[in-house]
């Protein structure tokens, strides 16, 4: 089986620091969510991960994007560059690095769940043919998404899978395993368009999309959770997974 081959130490260099892995739950209601995927240039997809996770054939990445029209932090949207993988036997996703339009909701994601993110303008903007996505990091534009062509589909049609965050812990440099639920109250998918994504900018030079797979957009109720796993980087998941005790 592939496995990752990134060195865990040039994660440290960009992750964000959990002062402690007892964190509460945190619900926000009615969210915009897209979720759009893309085929990956195969070459060298391994070193994207680390050894801990398998890679997917084909690699895929995929962005994951929240808007939010009310939370402690106020109102905020964020979008996530994901790369598909399997901790063990089970699909995740892991965080390579997100952008978000809201400070304090930066640092509460960063310390509580272990986002990696950088502080930028992110857009999702709707009119009745399309949904498109932007982002841009002190003034630079660094992503430009859309969905097109929208249908309907059922709420339980579209699947979630959680994130593993490169983060330091009490316990060291880990993966920490966020899962958040959600509770879908309508779903669309749409053509998947990606017309800018500059990879350097989000810390990973060589991810490459080469053919847009899906997209999805929902209105959900969302929780972030409690934290229920971490797993050492350098080791793969199925021998260095622990469990975290809450209180």
């Amino acid at each position: 089986m592939l496995a990752g081959t990134a060195d865990p130490k040039r994660l440290a260099a960009r992750a964000p620091k959990l002062a402690s892995l007892d964190t509460e739950p945190l619900e926000l209601r009615d969210v915009d969510v897209v979720q759009v995927f893309s085929e990956i240039g195969s070459q060298g997809s391994e070193a994207l991960l680390p050894p801990a996770l398998h890679p997917t054939l084909p690699p895929i990445v995929s962005w994951l994007i929240y808007r939010c029209i009310s939370s402690p932090w106020g109102a905020f949207t964020l979008v996530q560059t994901r790369i598909s993988c399997r901790s063990g036997v089970r699909p995740r996703a892991y965080l390579v690095s997100g952008v978000i339009d809201n400070r304090e909701a930066a640092r509460a994601l960063e310390s509580r769940w272990g986002f990696t993110l950088f502080e930028g303008d992110v857009g999702l903007h709707r009119n009745y043919h399309e949904i498109r996505i932007e982002a841009s990091v002190n003034g630079s534009s660094i992503l430009e998404l859309g969905l097109r062509e929208l249908d309907p589909l059922a709420p339980g049609d579209v699947q979630y899978v959680a994130n593993m965050n490169a983060a330091f812990t009490p316990r060291g440099l880990r993966l920490v395993q966020v899962d958040p639920e959600y509770v879908v109250h309508r779903a669309e998918r749409g053509a998947p368009l990606i017309e800018r994504f500059v990879p350097g900018a989000w810390g990973a030079e060589t991810i490459e999309p080469v053919y847009p797979v899906s997209a999805a957009f929902t209105v959900a109720d969302l929780t972030f959770p409690r934290l229920r796993y971490v797993c050492r980087p350098d080791v793969p998941a199925l021998e260095g997974t622990e469990p975290v005790q809450p209180g």
